[in-house]
């Protein structure tokens, strides 16, 4: 009799393994979801420094420089 209780106890001992598997599976899964979500943040965050880098000395020459010479007007008549 007791092996029979014994038989009896294996498949929910399986069951509960089986859920951790897939807790533990789903925690990595979300785990790299995450990672891949700051990698990408990181990314977009360089890129816009880096645009906004390359345009503000550009804008800065452009103030800085003198009034361009006036440029003859076309008739229209």
């Amino acid at each position: 009799m007791p092996t029979d209780l014994m038989r009896a106890s294996a498949p929910p001992a399986q069951l509960r393994s089986s859920a951790r598997n897939f807790n533990i599976v789903a925690i990595v899964l979300t785990a790299a979801l995450v990672a891949l979500q700051l990698v990408g943040l990181a990314l977009l965050e360089r890129s816009h420094a880096h645009a906004m880098q390359m345009s503000a000395p550009h804008e800065a020459a452009v103030c800085a420089e003198e009034p361009a010479a006036d440029v003859s007007q076309i008739p229209t008549d």
